[in-house]
């Protein structure tokens, strides 16, 4: 939690201002921030300065590794977070490659589970990380990653956070997430949770203890009109202790993932915090 407050705090003192053409908004910038989240000790990186929401996050990412393409499956999970991005994102509404309402293309979970190949086949990136750690192999190369820009063309966003890579350390299970871009006011606490459940999950789906998952941003930023919330609400308020995360022991593979899991195999015990924020989000 703490670590998440001086981020913020360094944005703030040291960030440089950046013109952003998606958005049309200035940023307060600052290239390059580390965090951690001990997994293995199950402390959740839940922000507690202001009211998180953390089964959104979960939903997003259980779509992902069910590889959905459509809005309306990220609804059904829980989660509206690609409302906006299939529906009213004006550079998607105009590219003949979508399908339709509600239609992502071939973004995130699609690059994951079902990677094109130039010999018309698909690669399946999760699978093949899953079967090998559930058998003791590190090939050094156990990576996810969503980012492929020859089919940007083809999808409604880029990726932001875009590769995880597992390390197997005897029989515990670390992760390396990299995130291009973070709108840390509102972005970062859903990306923490992110990454902190899939090493979770994946040390439970394989047989393997979970570790340290650390989480990598090259660009960290703050929008202009959520610089005053920050300053004068968040970054005065002083944090609570981290909550735990409780993750159904039912769920033992990846098949089950695919399947019936749903969000109420997930809960939070001692979860405390102030109240929420209410700081303006950027199509």
């Amino acid at each position: 939690m703490r670590a998440y407050l001086d981020l913020c705090q360094r944005i703030v003192d040291q960030g440089t201002w950046v013109e952003n053409e998606r958005t049309g908004k200035r940023c307060l910038t600052v290239i390059n921030a580390d965090l951690e989240y001990n997994v293995g000790a199950n402390e959740f990186p839940l922000i507690t300065t202001r009211k998180s929401f953390y089964k959104s996050a979960i939903a997003e990412f259980i779509g992902y590794i069910r590889g959905y393409d459509n809005a309306s499956d990220f609804r059904k999970l829980g989660t509206k977070t690609w409302d906006a991005n299939a529906n009213l994102n004006a550079a998607w509404l105009n590219n003949s490659h979508r399908k339709g309402e509600d239609d992502m293309g071939r973004v995130y979970g699609v690059q994951a589970r079902a990677w094109a190949k130039p010999d018309g086949g698909t690669i399946d990136q999760l699978k093949k990380i899953v079967d090998n750690l559930k058998n003791g192999i590190d090939d050094r190369a156990e990576i996810m990653t969503f980012y492929n820009p020859g089919e940007f063309h083809l999808g409604c966003l880029r990726p932001c956070m875009h590769t995880h890579n597992f390390s197997l350390l005897g029989d515990t299970l670390h992760l390396t997430s990299f995130q291009r871009s973070c709108d840390v006011p509102l972005g970062l606490n859903f990306n923490q949770v992110q990454v902190f459940t899939f090493l979770a999950l994946m040390a439970q789906i394989t047989g393997k203890k979970a570790g340290m998952a650390y989480h990598k941003i090259v660009n960290a930023h703050i929008y202009e009109d959520q610089l005053s919330l920050m300053q004068e609400v968040q970054l005065k308020r002083e944090p609570m202790a981290l909550p735990k995360l409780i993750i159904n022991p039912d769920i033992k593979s990846l098949e089950d993932l695919e399947t019936w899991v749903t969000m109420d195999d997930f809960k939070v015990e001692g979860y405390e915090c102030h109240e929420a924020i209410k700081y303006p989000f950027s199509v």
